[in-house]
């Protein structure tokens, strides 16, 4: 081989390392500075607890540490801002928690609960109608089910409806376990249940987590009007608010 090619081979390999050199330090530079890939600080992740707890997503304690109820809001947050369900934060969830909005209900102006098929949550007002809490939940599969010398339609059911019986406790039905049952409708219940899946998975009931269900309980007095709906299919309970505060007066006089 001549001395001219063996100096060409020589320079292009030069070049090539020359080049890789640099593509690598630019890559690495890119990396370093990209804002996804840095871990959240303690007290960046305080922040969002803070800030989903401020939006009524229930975080438990502001402390910095993600655990299981943290994980729980932020699915919830997840859920209602249509965003991929991880319950992990990351700095893209942490940005995004930090620009959102609170959550608004459909009907406002009376204290009521309603649940949004389509984002599975639920979300509860005070006596003003703002949102005081969101939970995830799992509604009907619209799957047909032959269980326990049963059979029918998992389905929930669309509409506005009222907390008619509450059971305090556990309660055996045909079909499972109830934890702290809220009953709206022909025996479903808003309830208690170690499963709560991502989709709707129940048999009809409104399920809700294990550590909320005492809560709620607590809140949903006899009477409560419950709004289920989906994209489809909403309807507002105000005359039925404004029949119960006339109510109200007239027994105050």
């Amino acid at each position: 081989m001549s001395n001219s090619k063996q100096h060409a081979i020589l320079l292009a390999l030069s070049l090539l390392l020359l080049t890789s050199s640099a593509f690598a330090s630019t890559t690495m530079e890119k990396r370093k500075h990209s804002s996804p890939s840095r871990q959240l600080t303690r007290s960046e992740t305080k922040a969002a607890e803070q800030r989903l707890s401020e939006m009524g997503y229930s975080t438990g304690r502001v402390d910095g540490s993600i655990d299981g109820t943290t994980r729980s809001g932020l699915i919830v947050f997840q859920k209602w801002e249509g965003r991929k369900v991880t319950g992990r934060l990351t700095r893209d969830e942490f940005e995004a928690i930090m620009s959102a909005e609170a959550p608004q209900p459909k009907d406002s102006g009376y204290k009521h609960v309603e649940v949004n098929v389509d984002r599975q949550v639920l979300l509860l007002t005070d006596n003003e109608g703002k949102v005081q809490r969101i939970l995830p939940v799992s509604t009907g599969s619209n799957k047909r089910y032959h269980e326990k010398r049963m059979s029918g339609l998992a389905y929930t059911p669309r509409g506005r409806f009222r907390i008619y019986a509450k059971i305090s406790g556990w309660r055996k039905s045909p079909l499972g376990l109830l934890y702290y049952p809220n009953y709206f409708s022909d025996g479903l219940a808003i309830h208690g249940n170690p499963s709560v899946p991502n989709l709707p998975e129940s048999h009809g009931c409104v399920r809700i987590p294990m550590s909320s269900a005492i809560a709620i309980y607590k809140q949903l007095r006899v009477g409560t009007i419950v709004l289920i709906y989906d994209n489809e299919s909403f309807v507002s309970a105000k005359d039925w608010a404004e029949a119960d505060k006339q109510k109200d007066a007239l027994s105050v006089k």
